[in-house]
C-alpha cells in the first residue's frame, strides 16, 4: 500500500526525497490511530495525510523556491501507459535503482521506499550495522535528487542496465516477507504477495528476460509451503515435517511451468537455479522421497554461478543430506567471519551436530543461534530445541 501511495505522490510532485519523508509520517500516524479502527480506504487515508504533510513542508515561502527548483530541474515524465495497469511501484523500483546511485545504495533505498522495510530490517539483510545502512539510504535519496531523476520507466538501453539489481530487490523483499528477519510472526504475507505481484509485472514487461522469469517461478514455488510452514502456535515447522498436502498445488504447477519454459534457453542464473532447487523440493511427495543429490549438485553450480556465504550454507545442509553431517559442518568452518552475526549460521550447525549425536555442543549452538536471532517464533523454536538436548 505504501509504495503505492508514494509512487503517486512522487509522480505527481517530482520530489523523490519529500515524498518518502511524507509517506513514512503517514504510516506512522496510521500506527497510532489505525488500532482504534481501519479507515473505509486506507489506500485513500495514507494519501490524504501525506499530502496534507506535504503541504505543510512547502508552506513558507522558501521551501516553495525551493520545490519550484527542483521541479523545473527533474523535467517529470507522466507518461507510463506502456506498464500494465500503469502500475506506479514498478517505476518506483526502477527510479530508485538510478545509475547514478551504487548497487549497494539502489538496493537499500528500494527496498526501504518499495519494500517498506525498516533501516534496521534492511541493515540485517546486508550484514551491517543499522547506522551504516541509515547514511547509506539518506546519500541515496540525495543522490537520486542531484541527478534529476524523472519519474518514468527508463528507455530500454538503460532498463537492462537496471534490471540485475530490481531483481534482487524483489528477491530480499520476498525473502523478508517468507522469513522475518523480526517481530512477533515468521512471515508477513503482505511483502510475499506483494512481491510475487510485481514480479508479474515485471515478466509482462520483459518476458523474454529469463531471470525474472526465473525470479517469479522460485517465488511461487518457496510461497507454495506457507500453510503448512508454521504451528499452531506460529513457531516454524522444519521442512522435513511439513504436511505436504497444505503446499499449494496451483503455485506449484505454475512456478515449475515457468522455470520449464527458460531452462535451456541460455546459462542458467542463480534465480532459475534456485527455483530449479525449490522445484525438486516440490516434487517430493514425501521427506524420504527428496533427491538429495541433485539439490546438491544444483547448489554446486549455484555456488560457481554466484558464490556467496548463504548459498555455501545452504550447500552444507546438502552435502550433510548426501554425505553424513560431518562433512556438512566441515563446510561450515570458514563462515564465522561472513555469518557470525545472524543466527542462521549457529541454527544449521547446531541441526547438523544433532544430526550426528553430539547434543552438548548442539545444545549450545541453538542456544547462540536463539540470543542472535530478532524473530521471536524462531527463538521459540530454538529454545525448543535447548530444551529437547537437555532431555538427550
Amino acid at each position: 500500500m505504501a509504495p503505492q501511495v508514494l509512487g503517486v505522490l512522487a509522480r505527481t510532485h517530482g520530489q523523490f526525497d519529500a515524498c518518502e519523508d511524507a509517506v513514512q509520517e503517514a504510516l506512522l500516524e496510521a500506527a497510532l490511530q489505525w488500532p482504534s479502527g481501519l479507515p473505509d480506504n486506507p489506500r485513500a487515508w495514507l494519501m490524504a495525510v501525506a499530502s496534507r504533510r506535504l503541504v505543510d513542508m512547502w508552506r513558507s515561502e522558501s521551501a516553495r523556491r525551493a520545490r519550484e527548483d527542483r521541479v523545473a530541474g527533474m523535467n517529470v515524465d507522466f507518461s507510463y501507459s506502456s506498464l500494465p495497469e500503469a502500475d506506479d511501484t514498478l517505476i518506483l523500483m526502477f527510479l530508485c535503482c538510478h545509475p547514478a546511485l551504487s548497487a549497494p545504495s539502489q538496493l537499500a533505498l528500494t527496498l526501504r521506499a518499495v519494500g517498506g522495510l525498516t533501516t534496521a530490517e534492511i541493515a540485517s539483510a546486508f550484514l551491517v550495522p543499522e547506522a551504516t545502512m541509515g547514511q547509506r539510504i539518506s546519500r541515496a535519496k540525495q543522490g537520486i535528487q542531484k541527478a534529476g531523476a524523472t519519474f518514468s520507466m527508463p528507455p530500454a538501453s538503460e532498463r537492462k542496465a537496471r534490471l540485475g539489481v530490481v531483481l534482487h530487490v524483489l528477491y530480499l523483499i520476498f525473502n523478508e516477507g517468507y522469513a522475518a528477519s523480526s517481530g512477533p510472526s515468521l512471515q508477513r504475507e503482505e511483502l510475499t504477495t506483494e512481491a510475487i505481484r510485481v514480479a508479474r509485472l515485471l515478466v509482462a514487461v520483459a518476458p523474454r528476460e529469463l531471470e525474472a522469469v526465473g525470479l517469479l517461478a522460485l517465488m511461487l514455488l518457496t510461497d507454495s509451503r506457507r500453510a503448512a510452514r508454521t504451528f499452531p502456535d506460529g513457531t516454524p515447522v522444519p521442512l522435513a515435517e511439513q504436511d505436504r498436502r497444505l503446499w499449494n498445488q496451483m503455485q506449484i504447477k505454475e512456478g515449475i511451468a515457468l522455470l520449464s519454459s527458460v531452462l535451456g534457453r541460455g546459462a542458467a542464473g542463480p534465480y532459475q537455479l534456485q527455483a530449479a532447487i525449490a522445484a525438486v523440493h516440490a516434487e517430493a511427495t514425501t521427506d524420504e522421497e527428496t533427491d538429495w543429490p541433485q539439490i546438491l549438485a544444483l547448489y554446486t553450480v549455484l555456488e560457481a554461478v554466484a558464490p556467496s556465504p548463504v548459498v555455501t550454507l545452504n550447500r552444507a545442509v546438502a552435502v550433510a543430506m548426501v554425505h553424513g553431517p560431518g562433512a556438512g559442518l566441515e563446510l561450515l568452518a570458514g563462515l564465522d567471519g561472513a555469518l557470525g552475526r545472524t543466527h542462521r549460521l549457529d541454527a544449521v550447525r547446531g541441526h547438523l551436530l544433532e544430526m550426528s549425536g553430539s547434543y552438548v555442543e548442539a545444545r549450545a549452538a541453538y542456544l547462540s543461534a536463539a540470543k542472535k536471532t530478532g524473530s521471536l517464533p524462531e527463538r521459540k523454536y530454538l529454545m525448543g530445541k535447548v530444551a529437547r538436548m537437555d532431555e538427550q
